[in-house]
């Protein structure tokens, strides 16, 4: 059996997250610690205490989700390795793919907490509250929604973000060319149009400018190549040398998430189980819908 572990992105954070993991875990204690002493402020006391307020915003929520899911992945190794046993790729969903690369040991989780944090700020920098927008759109194949993104633009920006699911596709861009493209894939057939309660618009053109600061910060970085192929957002492929792995990172900030074909590619290398390490069990249900021969378990701690 080809097991491939998968790490959740943003959208899992919640007041307390990993608490009882810190308390019961020597392993996730250290992580928790570790990250305290990278970012140089508490960011284990605010997962355990909030204010939630606090926590939502981007450049908390990126770093506390990374750490909470390699604190998961820590407690696994060291209490359940067998659990472990088999795994041949790793993949991350947006912020994931970043818990991807640690697992996959192409990045220290050090450095990685640090990118994140930078990541999430400058995410949040480049489109001024209230000028951006996300929504999921349910029961539309993607090329209709592309379709109604295209025909709702209007000069402004609005585009397909994350490619979930065959049946769950969410778009971002300018407020309103987000919510005109809702009404647009509504009059196509879709059964929902859900607008999202983000902060900024990820994973789309308004995001090149989180991007262009993220690039030297990524050059910077001390990637190595990973004992796992990592299968990244932007080219659903798995790279398995350093560069190809920064070049992802660079490229995921305004690009969007091709989760369908990245679960896809798994599934023709053979994978036939997955282990969803981190908060929450999102990842579980969108490959479930996009390969139903993988078998998918959860390990929050």
């Amino acid at each position: 059996m080809t097991l491939a572990l998968l790490f959740p992105g943003q959208g899992s954070q919640a007041v307390g997250m990993g608490k009882a993991l810190y308390e019961s875990s020597a392993a996730a204690r250290a992580v928790f610690d570790a990250a305290d002493a990278a970012l140089g402020s508490r960011i284990s006391r605010l997962c355990f205490e909030g204010p939630e307020e606090e926590l939502k915003l981007t450049a908390n929520t990126q770093p506390a989700i990374l750490t909470h899911s390699i604190a998961a992945f820590e407690d696994l190794r060291a209490r359940f390795p067998e659990r472990l046993e088999g795994a041949a790729f790793a993949a991350g969903h947006s912020l994931g793919e970043y818990s991807a690369d640690v697992a996959a040991g192409a990045l220290a989780f050090e450095d990685a907490v640090r990118l994140v944090r930078e990541r999430g700020r400058f995410m949040q920098e480049a489109v001024p509250a209230g000028v951006g927008a996300m929504a999921a759109i349910v029961g539309l194949a993607p090329s209709d929604v592309e379709a109604a993104c295209a025909e709702a633009a209007q000069g402004e920006i609005v585009a397909p973000a994350n490619y979930n699911s065959p049946e769950q596709t969410v778009i971002a861009g300018h407020a309103a060319a987000v919510e005109r493209a809702g009404k647009a894939c509504l009059a196509r057939g879709a059964k929902r149009a859900i607008p999202l309660p983000v902060s900024a618009p990820f994973h789309c053109a308004l995001m090149s400018p989180a991007r262009e600061k993220m690039r030297p910060l990524l050059e910077a970085a001390a990637l190595t190549s990973p004992r796992l192929p990592v299968v990244t957002n932007v080219d659903a492929d798995p790279a398995r040398g350093a560069e190809a792995l920064r070049s992802a990172l660079v490229r995921q900030v305004d690009s969007p998430v091709r989760w369908v074909e990245s679960v896809q590619r798994l599934a023709r290398e053979g994978v036939d189980r997955a282990l969803e390490i981190g908060p929450g069990n999102v990842l579980a249900g969108l490959v479930r819908r996009i390969e139903k021969g993988i078998k998918v378990e959860g390990y929050a701690g």
